[in-house]
């Protein structure tokens, strides 16, 4: 009876799909917190807050992918409107659409991590949804290694989260299992350099702009060395004279013995200056900025303005559009109770208009296309006779 008894019982059990390595991945325990490899906070104060290519390379990034148009379509139909389309534009009381996709574009530039969280009081659409901040969360995986629930704390309290309200979209990560690499944290060492360079050139102004040069005391008649009191009336006569951007190119009045001997830049101090230029551009490099754009001297990769423009587009800019917009959707969906596709709207993208017009002619011109195989191939649905 036993026997048959546990026979039935396995027999019963469902069937559950996972990944076989889901249990490897997460074998240390259930519930246990997967701690993001690196301090957000600090790397986002020094390389953000705190550096100038940095702050313009998320800007630009961030500004650039929330103003692209998104389109809403399904396998038969493009939607004018619709209820995704709906909660995009208004996503929340406080922003708009272009406010939530620049905050989450953000977020994903300093940490690696987005996170939007879906208000959702009863069945149905979300009512809103929220960007969160990634170093305020952590993911807590089961034992398959999937998520089991998102914790957000802020001081001592902790909100737990059901992993269906939250869209997690992150980098690619080759060495974590659950969160993503931020382009930040690749340019770290770059930001370093570059922090050390400017604070360098801020002692150098701090220090009359420029090594300017020495007083050198020969002494009188034989005498010795500056008394203390000769000396404190010096220094206190070249600090209120001589030095800061008020007093710069003051004629310098010497008593006996004293001597001037001008300075220049060392070859060293020459190198320094391009030294951090070249920081600049390895920091423009993480981001996938061109260093054109971010006013760079030095950078002569592309012929002009607009064609660095185009590959900025081009290589950063639709990549990672195209990537959270297709997470999106797909979650979305899940609410919607249909599947719908989110895509950025190209024909719409000035720095892309030549390359779209030079598409289209070769699709118009190609007689051997039917209708429908031409709308295909420019991404567009399929037309109600075609259906």
């Amino acid at each position: 009876m036993v026997l048959e008894f546990l026979k039935r019982g396995v027999s019963g059990m469902p069937e559950a799909k996972a990944s076989a390595t889901g249990r490897v991945m997460a074998w240390a325990g259930t519930g246990r917190v997967a701690w993001s490899p690196r301090d957000t906070v600090s790397l986002t104060r020094t390389g953000f807050q705190g550096n100038p290519v940095g702050y313009r390379s998320v800007t630009l990034i961030a500004e650039a992918a929330a103003a692209l148009p998104v389109i809403c379509q399904d396998a038969e139909r493009r939607y004018d409107m619709h209820p995704v389309l709906g909660l995009l534009a208004r996503p929340n009381a406080g922003q708009g659409r272009s406010a939530l996709m620049e905050a989450l574009y953000a977020q994903l530039m300093l940490s690696g991590n987005g996170y939007v969280e879906a208000v959702a009081p009863e069945p149905g659409m979300p009512a809103e949804l929220h960007v969160l901040r990634s170093d305020r969360m952590r993911l807590i995986p089961g034992v398959d290694g999937w998520p089991v629930a998102y914790e957000y704390t802020v001081g001592a309290k902790t909100h737990r989260f059901a992993p269906e309200l939250i869209c997690h979209i992150r980098n690619f990560h080759p060495q974590d299992d659950h969160y993503g690499l931020a382009p930040l944290q690749a340019a770290a060492t770059a930001i370093d350099v570059h922090n050390a360079a400017s604070r360098w050139s801020k002692s150098l102004l701090d220090n009359a702009a420029r090594p300017s040069g020495a007083i050198v005391y020969r002494g009188v008649d034989g005498a010795g060395g500056m008394s203390q009191e000769q000396f404190d009336r010096l220094q206190e006569e070249m600090e209120a004279h001589h030095q800061g951007a008020r007093n710069a190119g003051r004629p310098m009045l010497l008593e006996g013995g004293l001597d001037w001997k001008p300075m220049g830049f060392s070859p060293s101090d020459m190198e320094f200056q391009k030294t951090k230029e070249a920081a600049a551009r390895e920091i423009a490099l993480a981001f996938g900025v061109p260093p054109m754009l971010l006013g760079i001297p030095g950078d002569a990769t592309y012929a002009n303005y607009a064609e660095a423009n185009r590959a900025f587009y081009r290589l950063t800019v639709l990549p990672l559009a195209a990537k959270v917009l297709a997470q999106l959707a797909h979650w979305l969906s899940g609410f919607a109770g249909e599947v719908v596709d989110l895509r950025p709207d190209l024909d719409q993208v000035p720095a892309l208009s030549s390359e779209r017009d030079a598409q289209w002619r070769r699709v118009a011109e190609a007689a051997f296309l039917t209708q429908a195989e031409k709308r295909s191939m420019l991404g567009l649905p399929k037309l109600a006779e075609d259906a």
